[in-house]
């Protein structure tokens, strides 16, 4: 088969598209899959720099989430046939043309979400719903406050927040990103360029949950917009890795701060990506198959161009996911 594979780390440059040994048969409990499409995500921009290594066993080709056509399966899977679409969660090699995946990490798409649009949503569906629901217990009255809301964590993250009764506010740097979100239900924008969050969210009593991609960079100001009470979910560190604050402000709120990682998980047992996947099922997935919550995709590149992937994510003006189409290889 034919996959992405890196020639060295450093920038897009790096990035070839070039045949790869077969992945192996499925083995009990997995499935393979032909891909369709995968998503780009941070994880794999800096995986190509070489600062996030693939954990133990996983593929070193990049790509966190697919979209497909099953072509296998192995022994115990149930409910998942050869020819069915679906799109999966993977630990890496989902920039490739076939990859084998447990199958407690693959969904079914409805048939509202056609293919290629079906791998916008393994990543974002799982990050937010493990940290906002399954964690933070996001519900209605809440105000939640977003941080990169034309991401495609961001527009997920809405959307779903919208669908529970929550108040959003969103973080952006251009009010076209902004205007964007309000389409998509947020309530509150804020551009950070010129803004200051925390100002803004303490007029309206402080957020009951923030959801952070920034990290080391926002940590003080994050636990400052917080009510009492309220929750900050770390999930990215695009503001850097080592930060201080005082800690009585934290106290002083009895605020609780989450950091977490989905990559890493384990396939299966207690807060792994099984366990997560189940619960898209259950309570996302009938949101998406009414189009209530929809995958948004600023772009679907060719695989063959998947350097130009890598950069349109870092661009200002993107909002949602890029997509890459193996099947235009």
């Amino acid at each position: 088969m034919y996959a992405v594979t890196l020639d060295g780390f450093g920038g897009p440059e790096v990035i070839r598209w070039t045949q790869v040994p077969d992945p192996p048969a499925p083995g009990p409990g997995e499935i393979s899959i032909d891909v369709v499409a995968a998503g780009v995500n941070r994880a794999d921009l800096l995986q190509r720099k070489g600062n996030y290594p693939p954990p133990p066993g996983a593929s070193d080709i990049l790509g966190l989430e697919c979209s497909g056509i099953v072509a296998a399966v192995g022994a115990g899977v149930s409910g998942l046939s050869p020819g069915d679409r679906v799109a999966a969660l993977l630990s890496g090699g989902g920039y490739a043309q076939r990859v084998v995946v447990p199958a407690g990490q693959v969904l079914p798409l409805p048939e509202n979400v056609n293919t290629v649009s079906g791998a916008a949503l393994p990543e974002v569906a799982a990050t937010v719903w493990s940290n906002l629901v399954m964690r933070a217990g996001l519900h209605e009255g809440q105000l939640l406050l977003v941080h990169g809301g034309g991401s495609g964590i961001g527009t997920h993250a809405i959307q779903v927040a919208r669908e529970r009764g929550a108040r959003v506010a969103v973080t952006a740097g251009s009010q076209y990103k902004l205007d964007r979100c309000r389409e998509l239900g947020a309530d509150i924008g804020i551009n950070y360029r010129e803004q200051d969050f925390v100002e803004i969210i303490g007029e309206r009593g402080g957020a009951d949950i923030v959801l952070d991609n920034m990290g080391a960079a926002y940590l003080v100001r994050n636990v400052r917009a917080l009510a009492e009470d309220g929750q900050l979910c770390i999930i990215g560190m695009q503001g850097g890795v080592k930060a201080e604050f005082i800690i009585p402000e934290l106290l002083g709120k009895r605020g609780t701060i989450h950091a977490t990682n989905l990559r890493r998980r384990p396939a299966t047992g207690p807060s792994s990506k099984a366990e997560i996947i189940a619960e898209l099922r259950q309570h996302l997935w009938p949101l998406i198959a009414s189009g209530a919550v929809v995958p948004v995709v600023h772009a679907e590149v060719p695989v063959t161009e998947a350097a130009r992937a890598h950069e349109l994510l870092d661009s200002p003006e993107t909002v949602g996911k890029v997509l890459l189409r193996i099947d235009s290889a």
